[in-house]
């Protein structure tokens, strides 16, 4: 294992190695960010357990206490709350996938990635609910087997085949969305699937609105579902579509050059028009479209390697893929479509004033652009396997002597003694005697990222001061 250590005033103990890397920008390094407080996120709460009630309570007002006496009865009165807890869930996901400004920057995609996740799961099983307790109810009621009571609803109510093919997608996105699916799909089919949410939308709005109990009669409950679907509507067709338009014709980026940092690793500079207007934070990403022959119709997300300086963007990206493979041949001058930036995991979320940055192989992009506009006193633990795979070497030590960072590189395969010795709750303790008092950042492969969580628990690091970098919706 190789141990080295930069300390805060740029001296280095242990064995030192060859890495590569483009020398840190000259530029003086910015203010540490102010922290931001939770206000939004909580307003966001709140609404959405103001909206989930509003949902309901139709069926509440509108059902007498006497009318669920029988067994069909209490069926078809579960099956319509289902429907509309449904169709409430149904708005929020893709109100979440619509990449809206307000709840970026309130939630950042992060967080609403892992509640996209959390939610899917509910909704879908709404949705199985409410289809299959109101053909049981209808079933019983007219005497029918279950199938013959499908082919009834398929065959006599409106709009009621759309629905069924609805449920059908929702079923494969839930599907696509497990775990261990999801790992093996590539990930523009994960993503396109997970599209067909906006079918699912369009799909289910006849039925709910022809054959539902709460939404068919003309009133306010029916006029004020109509105005949430077109409100959702709007903020995709904004956030999808006018923002990224807008921000592109602003900026009109393009590549600068391409450097390649390691074998499998490479940095891609972007210039463009008005760089010092866009309001970026170290740690966040876009995704990305680079409009040559060969990648135009991909868009991926890749966080910025580092701080917004007015002159160039760039991230670093390793080469896993056939697509992150072509970006090493961008010719200068080629064209990029961004959208973002996006993401909460940012110095400006962080909960404490001190920081403990814990990285892995290319997930030290985000953290290194972090790390400038970090207070004083940050310390970063780089995770390596060889001293190959350090990124960034030149910038990190800089950083070191400008910010007063404490920066460590653990190098080794996670079964060398120096590893397992550092990544406990004794060896992060010894190396940040601070540790509790501290916001801890995360970026890595997932197997890291899951040990250091585990670890920061078992050491006492409340689960509010951990932050994770994920991406997607």
């Amino acid at each position: 294992m190789t141990y080295q250590h930069t300390d805060a005033a740029g001296r280095r103990t242990g064995t030192s190695s060859p890495y590569g890397g483009r020398p840190a920008a000259s530029v003086p390094p910015p203010l540490a960010l102010p922290r931001r407080g939770p206000g939004a996120r909580r307003a966001l709460a709140a609404a959405f357990w103001l909206g989930l009630v509003a949902a309901v309570l139709p069926w509440w007002w509108q059902t007498p206490a006497d009318s669920l006496a029988g067994t069909a009865d209490a069926l078809t009165a579960a099956g319509r709350i289902t429907g509309l807890v449904a169709g409430y869930l149904l708005l929020v996901q893709v109100l979440m996938m619509s990449r809206l400004g307000v709840l970026e920057r309130g939630l950042g995609g992060e967080r609403i990635s892992r509640l996209h996740r959390d939610l899917g799961a509910t909704l879908l099983v709404a949705v199985l609910a409410h289809l299959s307790l109101l053909v049981v109810a209808y079933a019983e009621v007219e005497g029918n087997s279950l199938v013959g009571e499908v082919g009834s609803l398929l065959t006599g109510y409106e709009d009621m085949v759309s629905a069924f093919v609805a449920a059908g997608l929702m079923v494969a996105v839930g599907v696509s969305s497990v775990r261990t699916v999801r790992r093996v799909l590539p990930y523009e089919l994960w993503y396109h699937l997970h599209l067909a949410s906006y079918a699912v939308l369009l799909l289910g709005f006849g039925h709910q609105f022809s054959n539902g109990a709460q939404l068919f009669p003309a009133g306010p409950v029916r006029t004020g579902w109509i105005a949430a679907y077109l409100l959702v509507a709007a903020a995709v067709v904004w956030g999808r579509l006018v923002a990224p338009l807008r921000f592109n014709l602003r900026h009109r980026l393009r590549v600068a050059d391409v450097v390649a940092e390691s074998p499998d690793v490479i940095s891609i500079y972007l210039t463009g028009r008005r760089l010092n207007q866009i309001d970026l934070l170290g740690g966040q990403y876009f995704r990305w479209r680079f409009l040559n022959p060969g990648c135009w119709w991909q868009s991926h997300p890749f966080s910025l390697s580092a701080a917004g300086n007015g002159r160039w963007l760039r991230l670093t990206v390793k080469v896993v893929g056939t697509h992150t493979a072509d970006l090493r041949d961008l010719e200068p001058g080629t064209r990029v479509w961004a959208e973002g930036p996006s993401g909460t995991f940012t110095a400006a979320h962080r909960t404490r004033e001190r920081a403990l940055l814990i990285a892995g192989g290319s997930g030290i992009a985000p953290l290194r652009a972090m790390l400038e506009e970090l207070p004083a006193g940050a310390a970063l633990i780089y995770r390596a396997r060889t001293p190959a795979d350090v990124l960034l070497h030149r910038e990190l030590d800089w950083i070191a002597q400008a910010r007063q960072t404490s920066v460590w590189y653990v190098i080794g395969s996670r079964d060398d003694t120096g590893p397992r010795q550092v990544m406990t709750p004794a060896g992060l303790l010894r190396l940040v005697p601070d540790l509790l008092r501290r916001d801890v950042y995360l970026c890595g492969p997932s197997g890291l990222v899951d040990q250091s969580v585990r670890v920061l628990r078992e050491a006492g690091v409340p689960r509010r001061q951990i932050h994770l970098a994920t991406f997607e919706l």
